[in-house]
């Protein structure tokens, strides 16, 4: 299963990213990843994949909340 190495490859993948295009490219490719084991997900119903799509999305959050910054206060 392809898929599932490569959602694995990004897991373990050093999360450092440096430039504000590396974090937009990252969280688009962990969104990607996310959506495509979904598909796989509704008709296997598998929990392993379902275990894998929230450690991404866990991952995905994180990234995007660096993204957005720090809100002013008022």
């Amino acid at each position: 299963m392809d898929l599932m190495e490569r959602a694995l490859e990004f897991e373990q993948r050093k999360q450092t990213f440096i430039t504000t295009s590396d974090r937009i490219e990252a969280s688009r490719e962990v969104k990607a990843l996310i959506l495509d084991l979904n598909e796989i997900y509704k008709q296997t119903k598998e929990t392993e994949i379902m275990d894998l799509m929230k450690r991404l999305t866990v991952i995905k959050q994180k990234i995007e909340k660096r993204l957005k910054g720090r809100q002013p206060s008022v």
